[in-house]
């Protein structure tokens, strides 16, 4: 009896420890998926508007002055600049010249306009709006004639090297032909291209 007993324990454990081997053998190494999650995107808005620049421009003028002294015409010119971005901001300067031939009814003619501008704006990547402002000279029949001017405009990068963009220009001349009074305000639209160093 005590000999059967033992066969028996015997065969118990054995039966266990072979049950145990191949339970643990059939198990495999668990597989781990990795984890798939969409890439982090961080926009980045700002574009590089650091550089030199030159270009041309076509638009359209509006002369308004004393009495009959008012005329419109088409206008056509150049520019050249430089920009430095600063992150955000944009500072820069920049020399323009516009030709045309706006007729004051009959008193005189505005033939050309330049100017030295200073310009403010802010970088949102590939475009950039700007304030700008300055000193005017007119040329007249009648003389040249001092001024200043405001405005707003806008670029926008078509790649690396070009840009398009708008322009909306404010004068204001002030005694013109020497005659106190005699004011001249003229108000300029042009579309810009440039290329950019």
């Amino acid at each position: 009896m005590k000999r059967s007993m033992k066969y028996t324990t015997l065969a118990a454990a054995a039966t266990f420890a072979m049950g145990g081997a191949a339970l643990a053998g059939s198990l495999e190494e668990p597989i781990v998926e990795p984890v798939m999650t969409a890439p982090v995107v961080v926009a980045d808005m700002g574009g590089n508007w650091t550089g030199f620049y030159t270009g041309l421009q076509l638009g359209y003028g509006d002369a308004d002055g004393q009495g009959a002294q008012d005329g419109d015409n088409g206008l056509y010119g150049f520019h050249a600049g430089y920009d430095h971005d600063f992150g955000k901001f944009v500072l820069g300067g920049e020399l323009d010249y516009d030709k045309t031939d706006i007729d004051l009814g009959g008193v005189s003619t505005l033939d050309s306009v330049a100017r030295a501008k200073i310009k403010g704006g802010y970088d949102l990547g590939n475009t950039m709006i700007y304030a700008t402002g300055g000193y005017a000279l007119a040329d007249t029949s009648g003389g040249d004639e001092d001024g200043a001017f405001y405005g707003i405009g806008m670029s926008y990068k078509v790649s690396e090297q070009y840009t398009v963009g708008a322009e909306l220009l404010e004068h204001r001349f002030s005694d013109v032909g020497g005659t106190a009074g005699n004011d001249l305000d003229a108000t300029t639209f042009t579309l810009r291209g440039s290329y950019r160093f």
